[in-house]
């Protein structure tokens, strides 16, 4: 990111990279796009040419970078493609400053991805979380995909509207959540107690958990002290895959707020 933007507005820009993607995203007039990192060594070329149009007509600063200090800024030097794009979003956070900012007593509802590697996955449950309206969902800088250009098509555009938390790690988050009230719940197969039942009443301040389809919820997550839950499936299925979890998971939470307002 460049130099010349604040340490706060920073924190809410989020970086793509890809001629594709980038070209998409200055093309919509909804994005508040901040600036165009276009590398020296990129060759002339229509797409680049018609990105840097696109940019100048909305006024969107250019910064041209060496080949390195675009991969810095990029973070993905064998994909970005000699270009990347600062997208400013409004509800993109941290954990901790969202902490700070949470109003007493308030409720909140946080959902995270526990070894979910798949990028397409990972853009789909971005988007099942945003339109359900869910609080906030975790960005690990490891453990989660970065959000490359799979995962923002797999989002359709929501990933620069989703209420996007980063932090270091799921595990780090966690604890620290735990520490402050909140009830950690985890997503799976075995558990006894039913999601969807009226019996069930998730704490006001809770984070939940969904892992991998082919591991589960890892057992570092595990041994935390939780509560364990399950979305009842008939017909012998076992298991749905993490992206339809997630849906299932922040629309039956949308259900719940809904009728306590």
């Amino acid at each position: 990111m460049s130099q010349r933007f604040s340490k706060e507005l920073r924190r809410k820009l989020l970086t793509i990279y890809g001629r594709n993607a980038v070209k998409e995203a200055l093309a919509d007039p909804s994005l508040d796009c901040r600036a165009l990192h276009l590398a020296h060594s990129n060759r002339a070329s229509a797409i680049v040419d018609e990105i840097a149009a696109l940019a100048q007509r909305r006024d969107v600063t250019i910064l041209e970078h060496d080949r390195d200090a675009l991969a810095r800024i990029s973070r993905n030097k064998k994909q970005d493609q000699g270009v990347a794009l600062d997208v400013y979003c409004p509800r993109l956070g941290t954990l901790d400053n969202y902490l700070d900012t949470l109003v007493k007593e308030q409720p909140s509802h946080l959902i995270a991805l526990d070894g979910v590697a798949n990028p397409q996955n990972f853009g789909m449950c971005i988007r099942s979380i945003t339109a359900a309206g869910a609080n906030g969902l975790l960005l690990a800088a490891s453990g989660n995909p970065a959000l490359g250009s799979l995962v923002m098509k797999a989002s359709a555009g929501s990933a620069f509207r989703a209420p996007l938390l980063r932090c270091h790690s799921i595990l780090t988050a966690l604890d620290t959540l735990t520490q402050v009230g909140f009830q950690l719940y985890r997503l799976g197969a075995a558990s006894s107690q039913n999601l969807m039942a009226e019996s069930f009443s998730p704490a006001p301040r809770a984070i939940f958990v969904l892992g991998s389809e082919t591991d589960g919820v890892s057992p570092e997550v595990m041994s935390r002290s939780g509560h364990d839950l399950s979305i009842p499936m008939e017909n012998h299925v076992e298991s749905l895959n993490v992206a339809v979890s997630a849906s299932v998971l922040a629309f039956e939470l949308k259900r719940r707020r809904d009728m306590q307002t």
